[in-house]
């Protein structure tokens, strides 16, 4: 009997039933969390007892099968597979010995309290004899299951009793609240009240009076004192010019701390304070600027942890290069079919108000600005300006930048990025009423008073007379939220606000660092406001000349003599900051890059490639004796699979090159590098198959289309302060990069659906022999994929911890990593049970596991509250062309379901 449990309980089919508890639960739970509040997602599955029994039991089913199959044979699959052991040790510390609260002080104070992070029902009892005072940790659903009754002696043996009546979880907005009512009896005597409390926050204190015996109730967080107290010396805010948005905060502290000494400490973004265990980061800060929030962080588990993430990534690497892995015997099964150059390929890629006027001028003015400003915009765009990270790059890229931050595209009224900057900078009195800046929520199109239909709004109808800044009372309470607290409408207010605080800038010139200061040491450029202020006597002169005779030239429409005027400048740049000016070479490749719009132009011909690919492809398979002409075909494909693999890396070359920063660092650039993935990962599996290549090119235009379709804008300011890491970009250099090679697997996955429903073995055998070839480069492509996504998402967890002071919070975007994760853990050992060891299942669960990718990458963005989510205000509808994906992905499936009796892919013979 023993043997059997124990039998049971280390069988592979233990695993995936646990697996598949811990990825339902998980992805329920962001749901909960979202329309209940984080405390019920908490107490009905994070931290209930099922779910931490289950994560447990997990744990035991590993380590039994670690045993069980000899793991220890197999020095990579054991190394990885050992290494979630250790990572669930150090989780398990974190979880049952680690700390966390909120440090709240005022500058010019000192504080060694904090507000912990865990609710608690504290109970202080009060009688002329003295005081008791008793707590218990509880935390509450809003769905029910919250009974308790608990008994306190105090005084003697005297016994107060406490009872749940009823908890609710109120919701306004974007404000919650818990409320909790129980039932207090002593001496015969009984008292119901509510209590109002929650998560992270402290209560409000009730008191009842049982005649000497006074009993004092409170539930939230509550005060934990440290061994040592922060002095706040100063709080530092700092904004964006002309706008009320934050750059930069920091809280100058100093630590008093009688055993090892006081010492000063600056904490800001990325940059904790550790002190004893502890860890604090900056959080938040008081509204009149005059306070900080600080986060504390107890984790003795961390060590655990980091080595585990450094286990795990070691094991998977290497199992990718293990020649007796599956994934090795999937190679050389490929290879036997893949011609040479493809195997060769494998083994070398690596890896102030304005001048009246109105917009009727504006409208009269335009048409013959557009008209006669080409060429002296062009010239502009040559002249070099200094980025504020230092870079030295042509103004036309800085006018890239501008327009598409501003305007979501590259034209505006058919004119170029130079033109329109230009027309800004000369003109502003006229073209603070051009409507360019796109306003999606119909909320602030009510606040900024713009007409029914109109989608555009300009500079100036963010002010209204003597009432000034019509945004402002909106902004600051938009400010003052949390990032998870804010909605559609408080997020798409600040994106307005700060594109607003762009073209503010470049009225008035604030963006175009174009003089160098000479002789200064730290080789400074500024704008012409700023040269005009910090140089005298005849540099002043100088500056004070170029400018008004560039700036009276343009107001004029002189274009003569605003090209001397630009050339004058240019002489002046080359004078004095001749030494940061790039070669001519750049410059030019720059300016090549800027007007070349590769990204935009690849989209139609990937996606035009590959849906004639994948119809060729399944013209080939159904045809007994394909003729000749396939097979140039294959050859012209691969070819051109290359070419735009090579222009693709070109472009993402150019690109890393011109913003001076790996080329994944926001939603845009990621969709470039999820595209530039999965044309990876169909050179790595290429072989002669029509379909592979097709599918390879369809996801990449896929993935080009949805960049182009989403608006992101490029960063063209500092990043902020918490992603300028080094973490961060390998994170989200590999985590983005595992979705091009799981969305090839989907397609190749929906393929292999449609080769099931044309299934026929008697007159149609070929079609057997491509699902079996398919559904190998679709095991490939997964087993690379979820080794990427889990050692980026575990590299993230690092990046958090030493950014926020915390790896895991349960975050929906988080955890719907993790939900992908499992389930991809999942299709991948689905081959270990026979009956699930089929073609089919492989197909159909690769196929519709990416919709976890998708829900990670999109779905959490609107439709969950948290962190990385614009959601939590305006409700947004399902799309229906997710109604209608979900209607085909189901009719593929049901079409395929009779002739799904296709035998297993046997590898045995492909062992080393």
């Amino acid at each position: 009997m023993i043997r059997k449990a124990i039998a049971i309980l280390f069988s592979i089919k233990t695993s995936l039933l646990l697996l598949a508890v811990l990825g339902i639960g998980a992805a329920v739970a962001t749901f909960i969390e979202n329309d209940y509040g984080s405390s019920t997602a908490r107490v009905e599955v994070y931290y209930s007892w099922w779910y931490l029994g289950a994560l447990w039991l997990t744990g035991i089913n590993l380590a039994g099968v670690i045993w069980r199959y000899r793991m220890w044979r197999h020095p990579p699959r054991f190394l990885f597979h050992s290494a979630f052991l250790l990572i669930g040790i150090g989780a398990a510390t974190t979880h049952y010995l680690g700390q966390e609260a909120i440090l709240h002080i005022r500058e010019g104070s000192s504080e060694d309290r904090t507000l912990s992070a865990e609710p608690y029902l504290q109970v202080t009892i009060r009688t002329p004899k003295g005081a008791w005072y008793q707590e218990f940790r509880k935390e509450f659903s809003a769905l029910g299951g919250n009974a308790f009754e608990e008994t306190i002696l105090f005084d003697g043996g005297k016994e107060l009793k406490l009872s749940f009546v009823d908890y609710t979880f109120a919701k306004k907005g974007r404000s919650t609240m818990g409320l909790l009512r129980l039932r207090v009896c002593y001496g015969g005597q009984c008292q119901t009240t509510r209590l109002v409390g929650k998560r992270g926050a402290k209560g409000f204190a009730k008191e009842l009076d049982f005649g000497e015996v006074k009993v004092k109730l409170e539930y939230g967080s509550k005060i934990v004192k440290l061994p040592f107290a922060l002095k706040l010396r100063d709080f530092e805010l700092e904004r964006y010019p002309g706008s009320m948005a934050p750059s930069s905060y920091a809280s100058e502290v100093t630590v008093l701390d009688p055993e090892s000494g006081d010492y000063d400490y600056r904490i800001y973004m990325n940059h904790t304070l550790e002190h004893r265990g502890y860890k604090f980061f900056q959080s938040s800060y008081d509204q009149d600027e005059r306070g900080t929030i600080l986060s504390v962080n107890d984790d003795p588990g961390k060590w655990p942890t980091y080595l585990g993430y450094i286990l795990l990534a070691l094991g998977l690497l290497w199992n990718l290069f293990d020649p007796g892995s599956r994934f090795g015997r999937l190679i050389r099964y490929l290879k036997r079919t893949a011609p040479l150059w493809a195997a060769l390929l494998l083994l070398g890629i690596a890896s102030a108000p304005l001048s009246a006027a109105t917009l009727e001028d504006f409208e009269r003015y335009l048409p013959g600005y557009a008209e006669a400003s080409g060429a002296t915009s062009e010239t502009f765009g040559r002249l070099i300006v200094q980025s504020p990270m230092g870079r030295m790059e042509p103004v036309d890229s800085l006018n890239t930048q501008l327009l598409y931050k501003i305007h979501g595209s590259l034209s505006y009224r058919g004119m170029g990025p130079d033109q329109v900057l230009l027309g800004m900078l000369s003109r502003p009195e006229l073209w603070r009423y051009a409507r360019i800046v796109k306003v999606k929520s119909p909320r602030l199109r009510r606040l900024l008073g713009l007409p029914e239909r109109e989608r555009y709004a300009a500079f100036a109808d963010a002010f209204e007379g003597k009432k000034g800044y019509k945004l402002k009372k909106e902004l600051e309470g938009a400010h003052r939220l949390k990032p998870g607290e804010r909605g559609t409408f408080e997020r798409e207010l600040i994106a307005l606000d700060e594109k607003l605080n762009v073209i503010y800038m470049v009225f008035y010139g604030n963006l175009y660092r174009i003089f160098p200061i000479p002789g200064d040491p730290r080789r400074t450029w500024v704008n012409p406001l700023e040269g005009m202020e910090k140089f005298a006597g005849r540099q002043k002169a100088q500056i004070e000349s170029l400018t008004r005779n560039f700036i009276d030239a343009m107001a004029a429409g002189n274009w003569p003599e605003a090209q001397k005027a630009i050339g004058e400048i240019g002489r002046y740049q080359r004078r004095y900051g001749a030494d940061l000016i790039p070669p001519e070479r750049k410059i030019e490749a720059e300016l090549f890059y800027n007007r070349l719009h590769l990204f935009l132009r690849l989209v139609g011909i990937y996606l035009l490639l590959g849906i004639l690919l994948i119809l060729a492809g399944f013209a080939e398979i159904l045809k007994q004796k394909p003729g000749r002409w396939f097979a140039r075909l294959r050859l012209g494909a691969a070819w051109a699979l290359g070419l735009l693999f090579a222009l693709h890396s070109f472009g993402l070359g150019l690109r890393w090159y011109i913003a001076g920063h790996a080329p994944w660092s926001d939603a845009y650039e990621s969709l470039l590098y999820i595209s530039w993935s999965a044309l990876l990962a169909g050179l790595i599996f290429f072989r002669r198959s029509l379909l592979v290549m097709g599918a390879t090119v369809t996801v990449a235009g896929i993935f080009l289309f949805t960049a182009h379709l989403s608006n992101i804008n490029p960063q063209i300011t500092n990043l902020v302060p918490v992603l300028k890491s080094y973490w961060l970009t390998i994170h989200v250099s590999v985590i983005t990069a595992s979705y091009g090679f799981l969305g090839l697997g989907a397609l190749l996955g929906f393929l292999v659906l449609l080769l099931f429903i044309l299934r026929d073995p008697v007159r149609r055998p070929q079609i057997d022999r491509a699902i079996h070839r398919l559904v190998a480069v679709d095991e490939a492509a997964l087993i690379i994929g979820l080794s990427m996504l889990t050692v980026g998402n575990f590299i993230g967890g690092v990046w958090a911890n030493e950014s926020w002071g915390r790896y895991w919070g349960w975050d929906p975007k988080e955890t719907w990593a993790y939900v992908s994760i499992v389930a991809y853990t999942l299709i991948l050992h689905l081959r270990l049970l026979p009956r699930l060891d089929r073609p089919f299942v492989l197909a159909t669960a690769s196929f519709l596991a990416f919709a976890s990718i998708v829900m990670t990458y999109f779905g959490v963005n609107f439709y969950l509250s948290g962190m990385h989510s614009y959601a939590t205000g305006d409700p947004l509808p399902v799309p229906t062309w997710v109604w209608w994906s979900l209607g085909v992905a189901i009719a593929t499936i049901l079409a395929a379901w009779p002739k799904r009796g296709l035998e297993r892919l046997k590898l045995s013979s492909f062992r080393p």
